[in-house]
């Protein structure tokens, strides 16, 4: 099997579709990330596929056994983003009943896929920066 036959493959695999050189260099990449452990940037339009690419970069990551959590930002209240990322202690605020696991804790040996980041409040994406660049929560 050739490079680009196992590319196709894992191209099948992960359910992209499309037959072109732009998806053949999205697969290649993919295979070359999934291969590191770095944080990754994924960009795109709205419904561009991001999602798929992340669980795809996951599936063939190191990670595949650990759990994958996706996060949409956009659709969380910015009063209560923090507090689902990271996580509260019981009595931290008026509700919080007990404690309370956060995403990042959740997903600690897996993969975290946050998005719609761009739609979160300046304060939190300076926390969050702070989190991929130093791994820690």
């Amino acid at each position: 099997m050739t490079e680009r036959e196992r590319l196709l493959a894992l191209q099948d695999e992960y359910g992209i579709l499309g037959r072109s050189e732009a998806i053949y260099e999205i697969i290649e990449t993919v295979d070359q990330v999934a291969k590191t452990d770095i944080a990754v940037l994924i960009k795109g339009e709205s419904g561009s596929g991001k999602e798929l690419i992340a669980k795809a970069i996951h599936k063939s990551s190191a990670r595949r056994h650990e759990p994958l959590v996706t996060v949409n930002c956009g659709a969380i209240p910015a009063g209560i983003l923090e507090s689902e990322l990271f996580g509260h202690k019981k009595g931290a605020f008026t509700g919080a009943s007990e404690e309370r696991k956060g995403y990042f804790e959740t997903a600690d040996t897996g993969t975290i896929f946050l998005d719609e980041i761009g739609e979160t409040q300046l304060e939190t994406q300076v926390r969050l920066l702070r989190v991929i660049e130093q791994g820690e929560f």
